[in-house]
């Protein structure tokens, strides 16, 4: 089998552009690097940069019935690497009056879950691991054997 080379880009679909890209810069530091503008000449999408995610850019495209569609789901979790670093995000999700989860014990790590405008639920999840078997809970993970 040939090999991957890591995750080029993330697209997340958005309702209104204008409305969701001061959000992601303000919670996310999101910088676009580059636009996409449809026949018509209007910008339904951009690309861009937030820090500590290396080379995988993260893009949004103005689609109404699929941002109306992932309501609610989260594509994506964002990586932090501990229990502080999640601290740290929902004090500054606080100043910024934007609700979120308590800090969970999720399946392996620590988990903070919010919304952006449209709904979509965003997680962040620790790289480390708090060493508690959630196993027996449901919706949690469990370890499969190779």
């Amino acid at each position: 089998m040939p090999e991957l080379a890591g995750i080029h880009h993330v697209k997340l679909p958005v309702t209104d552009l204008p409305r969701s890209l001061p959000w992601y810069e303000k919670v996310f530091g999101f910088r676009t690097t580059i636009e996409f503008a449809d026949a018509d000449g209007v910008v339904r999408g951009v690309g861009g940069e937030v820090a500590g995610l290396g080379d995988t850019m993260v893009t949004f495209r103005e689609n109404p019935e699929a941002a109306k569609g992932c309501e609610g789901f989260d594509p994506v979790s964002f990586a932090v690497q501990g229990l502080a670093d999640i601290e740290a995000w929902a004090a500054h999700l606080d100043t910024l009056d934007i609700p979120h989860s308590p800090v969970i014990e999720a399946s392996i790590g620590w988990l903070l879950v919010f919304n952006d405008p449209d709904g979509l639920a965003l997680h962040l999840y620790s790289w480390d691991a708090h060493g508690k078997d959630h196993s027996g809970i449901p919706g949690y993970g469990r370890p499969v054997a190779t």
